[in-house]
């Protein structure tokens, strides 16, 4: 099973939020080193002052500075840690604002004598006092070791990281706001060719007009623009796809043309030779059995050509919205009528009527809508083995007449299922004719119902074949017309 595929987004998403992202990250970047910078540059300060105050404090008659005392790093001290150790004597001091001068616990005065001499300013973290930048001097009489809080520098830059935080975010929400609507402005014109592409892509261009008229608006063909030159690689290709409309309408045009010409022009000769053939063999004169069967083969086959033209001069007519006549259609004799004559020229078949008790009234030409369920009914009773139950049935559903033929032969293979309804289209063995088929039969059923703006369509698996008609009713008011006196239903 195949993972459901990811909605892709939106080409003005990807751009909003490529924007957002950017200044986000330029932002944050930003933000960064300006904060890495100050704080750099502040413990450098503090480094500095932490010389002074230990040159001080190391000094004859020096002096730690007390809390709160500016400093020449511009800044106040907050706390002061300084140990003294001379032999085995160790004195400690925590000088700050919270508390008095507190002794060092031994932790932290193990900790601050860690730190060697002559090795310049490190961090060292106390526990329950924070953060100090300490350096450590050897004297005559033993080791000095002071310590500066990092807790002002500390301050002073995360204010500084939530001041650049704060205006990142307002920033890169302004961005948003404004890169949607920037971005929805720019991309108008792109939306307007996707508009006329859809609305292209909406025309029946198989079946329907081949003028398009459709084009995008000249402003959106600007070809300095990358969204103009889509719009003129779209009106160029629109251009070329109504050409090629043109000139297939104007082929297909002349194959009909020159159909109905040649089925018109042969209709007359092949009436001519079928008429000799049969008045040469009734004549009554003895002709040898082989001239008896060859003027056989000759009427019969004239039979076969002449309803072959007869139906290619129907399609050709109907291409052409010709040769029907509309009126209201009863379709319940109708159907009744078409399996009457089916039943006469298949009994070897089983037949089986279903029509309701009241008319349903089409309006439609009824002698080719007799063509229409009669090949049907046709189709079924040469596609089918001797035994098979033909059902036909019509009945009102929603404002439509619909008639259904259907049969449990074999069943019509699925490949060809969508070719049907085309000419000359012809099944396999299992539903092909003894005596060969023309395959016009499906196609005058498909262009026959097209033309009364109804619908065709069939089903078909082993054991059950339907071809369903669907035809638009008549307006008028059935309410008040005769029932039909024949009965609902006729097995035979």
């Amino acid at each position: 099973m195949t993972a459901p595929r990811r909605r892709q987004w939106s080409l003005r998403r990807r751009l909003v939020v490529g924007i957002v992202a950017l200044l986000a990250g330029v932002g944050i970047v930003v933000g960064s080193i300006s904060v890495l910078a100050l704080r750099q540059n502040l413990v450098a300060r503090l480094d500095a002052q932490l010389d002074r105050v230990l040159t001080v404090a190391t000094a004859p008659g020096g002096r730690i500075p007390s809390v709160g005392e500016p400093t020449d790093a511009g800044f106040r001290l907050t706390a002061t840690v300084v140990v003294v150790s001379s032999g085995d004597q160790v004195q400690s001091v925590y000088l700050g604002s919270d508390r008095p001068p507190t002794p060092l616990t031994e932790q932290a005065q193990e900790r601050l004598l860690q730190v060697e001499p002559g090795h310049g300013a490190e961090t060292v973290t106390l526990d329950g006092l924070g953060s100090f930048r300490v350096e450590a001097v050897q004297t005559p009489v033993g080791t000095t070791v002071v310590g500066l809080s990092l807790a002002e520098v500390t301050a002073t830059t995360t204010n500084l990281a939530l001041i650049f935080g704060s205006v990142t975010l307002a920033t890169v929400l302004l961005a948003a706001t404004i890169g949607t609507f920037v971005v929805r402005v720019a991309l108008r014109p792109l939306g307007r060719v996707a508009a006329t592409a859809t609305r292209v892509a909406e025309l029946p261009l198989s079946t329907g007009a081949v003028s398009l008229a459709e084009r995008v608006p000249e402003e959106d063909t600007d070809p300095d623009t990358e969204v103009g030159q889509v719009g003129a690689a779209l009106n160029l290709m629109l251009g070329h796809v109504e050409q090629a409309l043109q000139s297939r309408q104007a082929s297909e045009q002349k194959v009909r043309q020159f159909v109905a010409d040649a089925s018109h022009e042969l209709r007359t000769p092949l009436a001519s030779i079928r008429g000799y053939s049969e008045l040469t063999r009734r004549a009554g004169e003895t002709l040898p059995p082989d001239t008896t069967r060859a003027l056989a083969r000759i009427e019969s086959e004239s039979i076969r050509m002449t309803g072959l033209v007869e139906d290619l001069l129907l399609l050709a007519r109907l291409d052409e919205g010709r040769e029907l006549v509309f009126s209201e259609v009863d379709l319940v004799p109708l159907l009744a009528d078409a399996v009457s004559d089916a039943q006469a020229a298949g009994p070897e078949h089983r037949w089986l009527l279903d029509v309701p008790d009241h008319p349903v009234i089409v309006e439609g030409d009824g002698a080719r809508l007799h063509q229409v369920v009669a090949n049907l009914l046709a189709n079924a009773h040469w596609h089918t083995t001797p035994g098979t139950l033909v059902s036909a049935a019509v009945r009102e559903d929603d404002g439509w007449g619909i008639v259904t033929v259907e049969d449990d032969g074999p069943g019509i293979p699925e490949s060809l299922q969508p070719l049907l309804f085309e000419r000359f289209a012809r099944g396999d063995g299992s539903r092909s004719r003894e005596t060969g088929g023309t395959g016009l039969g499906l196609a005058i059923v498909a262009a026959v119902v097209d033309a009364h703006h109804g619908e065709v369509a069939v089903e078909s698996a082993p054991g059950r074949t339907r071809f369903t008609v669907r035809l638009p009713l008549a307006r008028t008011d059935t309410e008040d017309t005769l029932e039909d006196p024949r009965p609902a239903s006729m097995d035979a």
